[in-house]
């Protein structure tokens, strides 16, 4: 048996130095100090954690204006006027091009000039046709007479409604030379500038665009089975709707956390059935105007109805080929890994499904200490704790 070896004084070391040289001689082993063997290492337990929970299923899509109108001009004409500021926010009716009002007015003009000269010729003609009816009683007229008289009175009548049609098409014309706001919004730039010859109709050019994004939507794409699974769970009465549509949270790119409220409130009417999914939309209030169209996001909706729960941190998961294993503490302080079913992720936990009880002591800290059948150390923590207060927290060696 080998005993330890005593401290050695500055004054025995060359004689323990040359029993050294002469044990190698002789070919004997030379006395060590015994170490001795590491005892249970420390490791941090907690019990499951008991929740009410919903399954949360999430989708990606983008951002998109409620309103979106490309501004046209509804007639001809030279532009001489740009009104707004690009990127500017404008009211409806707002003044936004202004054309050369000057042919229109002219028009206008002529229009009404008509109108005058068919009052007069309605005077005049109404004027013969009283005389032909006092002639017609003294027998000192035809009948034929008479009748062509009171067809040009009834001429002269229909020219009037033209000559109002008239004026009513040049004032319309003469108030679209003033390009106005059609919707609230924020407008983009201007695409054509003074100077420029605008035409109208079809084919015209867009001179800008103003969208309103107070409410903004959100489009997302949904795959058939989530939808079908959804809408049975409202079916049959498990989850409830809320006026408005169901409930959403929406994160942006540059956040892991979902802090957007909206509510669904469109379902297209029809599957594509190249994709297999189900287009949905989800307004989102946008009070601030922060949120613009275009941007990407991430949807979070409660996809089944609150069940009761129990749930391990994920770091406490760990995998085995195919198989998910939780290390455990038993009642002889030994590690048992057992195998279990997962759930959905929740705030840093993880749902556990099957495999699992509430007695359970979970490793949640220290795994790379604990090896299957070793005894270990055992204290407990609050798993909801944050992971440095967990360290701050654990026994030490």
């Amino acid at each position: 048996m080998i005993r330890p070896v005593a401290p050695v004084s500055p004054r025995r070391l060359p004689s323990l130095v040359a029993l050294t040289v002469l044990a190698v001689a002789l070919g004997r082993p030379v006395p060590v100090a015994a170490q001795g063997a590491p005892g249970p290492m420390p490791v941090s337990v907690a019990n499951p954690i008991k929740k009410t929970v919903s399954d949360v299923a999430e989708f990606t899509g983008r951002f998109d204006a409620s309103e979106r109108v490309d501004v046209r001009a509804q007639v001809s004409g030279q532009l001489i006027q740009v009104a707004f500021k690009d990127g500017a926010n404008v009211k409806k009716g707002d003044l936004l091009f202004k054309i050369d009002p000057r042919p229109y007015q002219n028009a206008l003009d002529e229009a009404q000039s008509a109108i005058t000269t068919a009052n007069a010729r309605i005077q005049l003609t109404k004027a013969d046709v009283d005389r032909a009816k006092d002639l017609i009683r003294t027998g000192n007229i035809t009948d034929q007479v008479a009748q062509q008289r009171q067809q040009a009175y009834q001429e002269a009548l229909a020219s009037l409604q033209g000559a109002q049609a008239q004026v009513a098409t040049a004032k319309l014309n003469l108030e679209w030379t003033d390009v106005r706001a059609p919707i609230d919004g924020r407008i983009g730039r201007k695409l054509v500038t003074e100077g420029n010859l605008i035409a109208s109709g079809a084919g015209s050019s867009v001179l800008t665009t103003i969208v309103n994004t107070k409410p903004i939507y959100f489009y997302f794409d949904v795959d058939e089975q989530s939808y079908l699974r959804y809408m049975g769970f409202v079916r049959e009465g498990k989850i409830k709707q809320e006026d408005g549509g169901a409930p959403v949270k929406i994160a942006l790119p540059d956040s892991q956390k979902f802090t957007i409220d909206g509510k669904i409130d469109f379902a297209d009417n029809q599957l594509d059935q190249q994709t297999g999914t189900l287009r949905l939309r989800a307004t989102v209030p946008n009070e601030d105007g922060f949120l613009t169209s275009g941007v990407f996001g991430r949807l979070r909706l409660n996809s089944s109805p609150d069940y009761e729960a129990l749930l391990v941190p994920d770091a406490a998961v760990l995998s085995d080929q195919t198989r998910k294993i939780v290390m455990t503490v038993g009642q002889d302080n030994k590690v048992v890994p057992k195998v279990v079913e997962l759930g959905q992720a929740n705030d840093g936990f993880r749902v556990i499904k099957s495999g699992l009880t509430a007695e359970d002591l979970v490793i949640v800290n220290g795994l790379m200490r604990a090896r299957p059948g070793a005894p270990v150390v055992p204290q407990k923590v609050d798993p909801t704790k944050p992971a440095d207060k967990q360290a701050a927290a654990e026994p030490k060696k």
